[in-house]
């Protein structure tokens, strides 16, 4: 028996705690969107034919975490005891499911419990590219982490990836709520879609905010990136390569956009008899209403 109790030294206790116990970690990096999925449906789904979950989660108790870092509430969120390490899904389905949490109760500090998350999350791979660049700019902004580089040597993962994440992650709201999700966005767009916020700031928004008005969300992702990056380009092409409209080979008009997608229409003496203006104001206004 004391050999068998030896293998046991240094392990972490598993409770079965009431989900309504734990809160969110302070660095949850879950979307809704990622509870509201078909992977999180059949989670879910395997969980409650189990009875519980097979695999712990891992939580902290809160007063441990005052100890430690003299900075967390205990029993903030609702009497909440617990905060959660990793396994943010789990307890979520168990909560929905009224069953039982299975969870390993261990001290961490902020740093420890940070690196705990990510690691486990980046393990599993079914983080996305937002959600992950949403934890690390707010570790960053709460000063979790002096530097970018820091936090990147903390968590062991390439500078470049955590400054592409967190790019993401600085996106703004407009830009984000034109996707279909922001569970969508790629690692690879965070560097045209910066650039294209840098050298045409209000044209990307408008076109962000108009995808989103306009129903375009209803798109693939792929789409409405094109739409916010393809725009930007072309307008820059046709700097200084007017349209003309022609009569029997004479110009009776040019058409011109600049580099933030505005449009000048410029009609040549006589283009217009006076007689026909307030026609031609009533035809563009009728164009432009839609």
């Amino acid at each position: 028996m004391r050999e068998r109790l030896k293998s046991f030294d240094g392990a972490s206790p598993v409770r079965l705690i009431d989900p309504a116990l734990i809160r969110a970690s302070r660095w949850a990096n879950r979307h809704d969107a990622s509870f509201a999925s078909a992977d999180f449906a059949e989670l879910r789904d395997e969980i409650e034919s189990a009875g519980g979950n097979v695999q712990p989660i891992r939580v902290r108790p809160l007063a441990a975490a005052e100890l430690l870092n003299g900075s967390t509430e205990a029993g903030a969120g609702q009497g909440a005891l617990y905060e959660l390490v990793f396994g943010h899904r789990r307890h979520r389905a168990c909560l929905e499911l009224g069953l039982p949490v299975r969870a390993m109760v261990e001290p961490a500090t902020d740093q420890e419990l940070f690196e705990a998350m990510e690691r486990e999350n980046r393990g599993r791979k079914n983080l996305s590219a937002w959600e992950q660049g949403c934890m690390y700019r707010k570790a960053l902004d709460e000063g979790l982490y002096p530097s970018l580089r820091k936090l990147a040597e903390a968590v062991r993962v390439d500078v470049s990836l955590v400054s592409k994440s967190v790019s993401l992650a600085r996106l703004p709201d407009a830009v984000v709520a034109a996707f279909p999700s922001p569970l969508d966005i790629q690692f690879r767009w965070a560097q045209p879609l910066s650039e294209a916020l840098q050298k045409d700031p209000d044209g990307t928004l408008a076109r962000a905010r108009a995808l989103r008005e306009e129903g375009a969300v209803a798109g693939s992702a792929v789409q409405v990136f094109d739409a916010l990056i393809k725009p930007a380009a072309a307008s820059a092409v046709a700097i200084g390569e007017p349209q003309r409209i022609l009569r029997k080979g004479k110009a009776l008009a040019t058409v011109s956009r600049d580099a933030k997608g505005r449009v000048t229409v410029k009609l040549e003496a006589g283009a217009v008899p006076a007689a026909r203006q307030a026609e031609l104001m009533s035809l563009l206004e009728s164009f432009l209403k839609g």
